[in-house]
């Protein structure tokens, strides 16, 4: 065997264990940054569980921020879904109720679940959910409609130069299956 193609199959299994790799390395970017985003709070991810107040949080009352709330239904879903207001003017370290607003469209028993998110990235790990449809999947029958609470509090920590937040709630359709509830689309 000639040495030009010997050195061409060292080339070729060096490049196929480099791709491996690389496709390996790829799988594995996606729980790293699931952990980064939940220990930094980057990528508007909020915690999907109860957030506990501290007893002696102090209300900032010297301070404002405009928390605006956005609802999205994901991939043409049969679902209304709407905020019942559209921003609040809150002061940060005093608690908050809203509610949104959903309905099934379809003719049919429907399972959903909300998935929340934060803009500015900074402010995830500041809004705490006390209370939220969020945290569990919501089954409505064929055409019913309910509003669905959400009780919160801005961390008086948040950075000053934050003064507006959007939390934002996409709705997704989950089927059931087998017995077992499967989500038909990801969630973020």
């Amino acid at each position: 065997m000639s040495s030009s193609v010997h050195g061409n199959r060292q080339l070729v299994t060096r490049l196929v264990i480099m791709a491996t790799c690389m496709f390996g390395f790829g799988f594995l970017l996606v729980p790293i940054y699931d952990v980064m985003c939940e220990i930094t709070g980057l990528g508007g991810r909020t915690s999907e569980t109860v957030a506990v107040i501290p007893a002696g949080v102090q209300v900032d009352t010297g301070r404002t921020v405009t928390v605006e709330f956005v609802a999205i239904v994901n991939e043409q879903a049969p679902w209304e879904f709407h905020p019942a207001v559209t921003s609040m003017e809150i002061h940060p370290g005093q608690l908050y109720d809203t509610t949104f607003h959903a309905r099934n469209l379809a003719d049919r028993e429907l399972v959903g679940q909300a998935v929340p998110s934060v803009a500015p990235g900074a402010a995830a790990r500041h809004f705490q959910k006390t209370e939220c449809f969020c945290f569990t999947a919501q089954k409505f029958h064929a055409r019913e409609g309910r509003d669905m609470g959400l009780q919160f509090m801005v961390d008086p920590e948040l950075p000053e130069y934050v003064d507006r937040i959007t939390l934002s709630y996409t709705f997704f359709v989950q089927k059931q299956a087998a017995g077992q509830a499967a989500v038909v689309a990801s969630t973020i």
